[in-house]
């Protein structure tokens, strides 16, 4: 029986145990920053493996080294920790005990999923073609998110590659999805303030209605993408919230608009944050309002190494057979932290299929009711321990 063989063994022997652990996290989610108790779960498993570990104080990160030779190479899996605050809707035996906070990402499954790696992937040191280092990640739901904290704690040193996947109720399970180039969105946020002057509503001459101003803003905003974008490069500006006003009767002198920018391409970034400032300029100068605008950069376009992107659909192609390979095609613009990695180091992240109707699992992402078919776990496994073997195998040569 040759290594692939024996990890994909273990994984089937071990398999219960990671089914096991990912209800206990499920049961027990902390949000973005607070994943204190997640990280105490994992390290005390990883250390009663004899695993080398790394904690920090900043934050709640924990990296773990399978080293079976410094001077080898070294690829990564990447798992993170964090839920949402969200009131979990499920009769499972295992849902969430903590009022408004739920898994509702499958970062619980991630977790689980890179822990099984861990153990599977040490118990064969030996025998490996380079080292292993895996990546426990807090606070991937958060714009600065948590890659960043990680990648300053030195979560990429020496590393030639890294794998990641996220759970995907759109595809069933025994199928994963791979895509070459981008395959997701950058994502930003915005917000921008309108200053009028009250009035009487009987008297609207006398003020300046920060009301219209910001609806005249909202509109023109709308229209960038479909008028002033390649049609070609996708790009999706979004006003998600809207405050202001103090009373019907009164000219309004101040609201609040916030929401997010989503892009592929690079270029459009780029340019994206003047066009929407000069056009809230040139509302405010016409209706004699006074504005602020603020942009924050969030994670950038993820980009797929085609390399390591050919390394997942072998193991996968060996894990499922071709049929459960499915090219994606074309990007999605949601956003994922784990493109700050792929800014550093080539690597490929993909989608596992968790989608089963008698189980389900076919409930989208952030919805109180999301669930992990559990049996996806083992493939999850699989594949990214076959994936990181090929990336140290070519990185040996």
């Amino acid at each position: 029986m040759n290594l692939e063989e024996k990890i994909r063994e273990e994984v089937d022997r071990i398999d219960d145990r990671i089914v096991t652990i990912r209800h206990e996290i499920h049961q027990n989610p902390e949000l973005s920053g607070q994943e204190e108790e997640t990280r105490l779960l994992i390290r005390s498993i990883l250390e009663a493996e004899g695993i080398p570990l790394r904690t920090f104080e900043e934050h709640y990160g924990l990296i773990a080294d399978i080293v079976k030779d410094p001077a080898l190479p070294t690829v990564a899996i990447r798992g993170d920790m964090d839920a949402l605050p969200m009131e979990e809707n499920s009769a499972k035996p295992y849902t969430s005990k903590k009022k408004g906070i739920m898994h509702a990402c499958g970062h619980d499954a991630h977790t689980a999923t890179a822990l099984g790696c861990a153990l599977v992937l040490n118990r064969f040191r030996e025998k490996l073609p380079g080292n292993v280092r895996i990546i426990f990640q807090p606070s991937e739901e958060v714009l600065e998110g948590g890659s960043n904290q990680m990648i300053e704690a030195g979560a990429l040193e020496g590393v030639s590659a890294i794998f990641g996947l996220h759970v995907y109720p759109y595809l069933h399970t025994g199928q994963i999805g791979y895509k070459y180039g981008v395959m997701m969105a950058a994502s930003d946020t915005f917000s921008f303030d309108i200053y009028g002057k009250t009035a009487h509503g009987a008297r609207p001459h006398e003020g300046i209605d920060a009301v219209l101003v910001s609806a005249m803003a909202i509109d023109s905003l709308n229209h960038i993408v479909s008028r002033r974008i390649d049609p070609l490069h996708p790009a999706v500006i979004s006003m998600g919230k809207i405050e202001g006003g103090k009373a019907p009767n009164v000219i309004c002198d101040f609201v609040t608009v916030a929401g997010t920018v989503r892009t592929v391409d690079v270029d459009v970034r780029r340019k994206i944050p003047k066009m929407m400032e000069t056009t809230i300029a040139g509302i405010c100068e016409a209706m004699d309002g006074k504005y602020h605008f603020r942009y924050d950069y969030g994670p950038p376009p993820l980009k797929n190494d085609d390399r390591m992107v050919d390394l997942v659909r072998k193991a996968a192609t060996k894990v499922l057979g071709e049929e459960g390979v499915v090219d994606l095609i074309d990007p999605v613009m949601g956003a994922e932290d784990f493109a700050r990695y792929l800014e550093r180091v080539p690597g490929a992240f993909f989608r596992l299929g968790i989608c089963d109707e008698e189980k389900g699992t076919c409930v989208p992402q952030h919805n109180t009711r999301f669930d992990v078919d559990d049996d996806a776990l083992a493939i999850g496994m699989k594949i990214l321990s076959l994936a990181a073997i090929g990336a140290l195998e070519e990185a040996g040569k």
